[in-house]
């Protein structure tokens, strides 16, 4: 018992005094090696939480705002280009993708304690979420938006006049972003009466 006592005690001394037993130079490219492994798991677990698969993996996604993404031309159209839950809900750029992750932790506790786990649940706090969404891209000038479209690239030959009027004033000359016009353009829009600005 007492060599193992002294096997502990030694090995002890080594790992709450490293640098008296290890080179500096281990230390440094253990710390390295060390950030390098921490690094690459962040990456992995970001882009991992980065995919529709990822979104959709909880009913609350699946059963509501996914199935009515199904029927709009952000999932299925003539040109077979898709945009997933990530383009339209995370920034492209990783300072932006940082805070827009650290902004959906606090998602997380809708799902911990079940605050919109039934469809009558979810409608019923629906209001509220798009809200929040509206407001974060009318802060940003609708980014996610403008990853896929921008009004320099836009034809306006192909457009209906009524939409060519409304992109010209609102965003080429006026103060508007993308998501002053087109709520619901993915998902269907909440119960509007009383909404201040909605006719």
């Amino acid at each position: 018992m007492s060599t193992l006592f002294q096997w502990l005690k030694k090995y002890w001394r080594i790992f709450s005094r490293p640098s008296r037993h290890l080179s500096l130079g281990f230390l440094t490219v253990g710390g390295f090696v060390t950030g390098i492994m921490f690094w690459g798991g962040f990456n992995t677990a970001l882009e991992a939480t980065n995919t529709e698969t990822f979104c959709v993996s909880c009913h609350e996604m699946q059963n509501n705002v996914f199935a009515e993404l199904k029927s709009t031309i952000h999932y299925t159209n003539r040109s077979g280009v898709r945009a997933t839950c990530p383009d339209c809900h995370v920034p492209h750029e990783w300072t932006d993708k940082i805070a827009r992750k650290m902004q959906a932790s606090k998602e997380v506790w809708g799902k911990i304690f079940g605050t919109i786990n039934t469809r009558e649940k979810f409608q019923a706090k629906r209001l509220e979420l798009a809200k929040h969404e509206w407001a974060r891209l009318a802060a940003n000038d609708s980014l996610e938006c403008r990853n896929c479209h921008s009004e320099v690239s836009m034809d306006f030959t192909r457009q209906s006049p009524r939409a060519t009027q409304a992109h010209q004033d609102g965003l080429i000359n006026g103060d508007k972003t993308c998501i002053d016009c087109h709520k619901g353009i993915a998902h269907q829009l909440p119960d509007m009466s009383g909404v201040e600005g909605w006719q």
